[in-house]
């Protein structure tokens, strides 16, 4: 009895391992982990050759392929037999599979083929999706380096880039030497005030010094590859305690010279004649006038002993 029970055990279990792979040829259930659909990540550097697979049987006649991007709107990439958009030109068909000649940033994105056969329990339906990433290398970065400092201060040089993908690193090199980043490990003779930051792309000199006169050129680097800015001289040098002394001195001529025109003007009497033109134009002013004041009432004196009324006689 304990045997016969163990068979049909058995026999029911392998019945349900092959309606379960029935049902997973007819429906196309991708694989999963932990309930979670295993995705595909190709990685391919830009400009070069990469092949999205599509994991299933070479092509038949009756069936139908399709591929798409997948994103805010779904857009066809192989439809009807054919390739769409500017795969045409870049790309090719390997069975089910996609070999794009030269990729690009803008080709990164999911992916997903369909395959669509007939089969005994209709029309059978498989699915594959893939992510595409794509790596850019670094453009040059453009770097900022002063050309010239004053001993003591604070100086920072700047290095940048825009292009890589993923976000690249960066090290600064000095007269062809690259710096650490922690800088107590160089040589005890170098500045070792300075701090480097691989990811922002900084260095800043908390104290610089004249050992740090040079030419300093900044690398990026990431997985697709690196670039250099080239090199820039930065010139530290002490105080200009003399020329700025030098500076106040010219200014102080300048002050006694105008100072000595402005008493040398005053002996000559330049600024008495203009005074006295001044006084005189002035007092010509006031006389003329003063007669025009007299003119005008002698005038209004006039006016009023004509219209004064006449005295009438009288008849009797």
């Amino acid at each position: 009895m304990a045997r016969r029970s163990r068979h049909r055990l058995l026999l029911l279990l392998l019945r349900y391992l092959v309606v379960a792979l029935d049902y997973h040829k007819a429906y196309g259930f991708s694989a999963s982990k932990d309930n979670q659909v295993v995705n595909q990540v190709v990685t391919a550097i830009e400009y070069q050759e990469v092949i999205l697979a599509c994991k299933y049987p070479k092509k038949t006649i009756s069936s139908r392929l399709e591929w798409k991007k997948l994103g805010h709107s779904v857009s066809f990439v192989y439809y009807q037999q054919a390739l769409q958009g500017d795969f045409k030109d870049r790309a090719e068909m390997i069975d089910f599979s996609i070999r794009i000649k030269n990729v690009t940033r803008n080709d990164a994105g999911k992916y997903r083929c369909e395959v669509s056969a007939p089969s005994e329990q209709g029309q059978n339906l498989e699915e594959d999706t893939l992510t595409l990433e794509v790596l850019v290398a670094p453009a040059v970065p453009s770097c900022e380096v002063p050309s010239s400092a004053l001993r003591g201060t604070v100086v920072e040089l700047r290095c940048q880039d825009k292009e890589g993908n993923p976000a690249p690193e960066y090290t600064w090199f000095k007269d062809g030497i690259r710096l650490l980043e922690n800088p107590k490990l160089g040589s005890p003779s170098a500045n070792s005030s300075y701090t480097m930051n691989t990811k922002s792309g900084t260095l800043q000199f908390n104290t610089v010094s004249k050992l740090d006169s040079g030419e300093y050129s900044c690398e990026v680097r990431n997985s697709a590859g690196h670039r250099r800015c080239p090199g820039k001289r930065m010139q530290v040098d002490d105080r200009n305690i003399s020329g700025v002394t030098a500076a106040v001195v010219v200014v102080a001529l300048v002050i006694s010279v105008c100072g000595l025109g402005v008493c040398y003007a005053q002996r000559k009497g330049y600024f008495s004649k203009e005074t006295s033109f001044q006084k005189s134009s002035s007092a010509s002013k006031a006389t003329a006038m003063s007669e025009n004041d007299f003119k005008h009432t002698k005038s209004l004196k006039e006016v009023h002993l004509c219209d004064a009324p006449k005295p009438q006689l009288l008849h009797y």
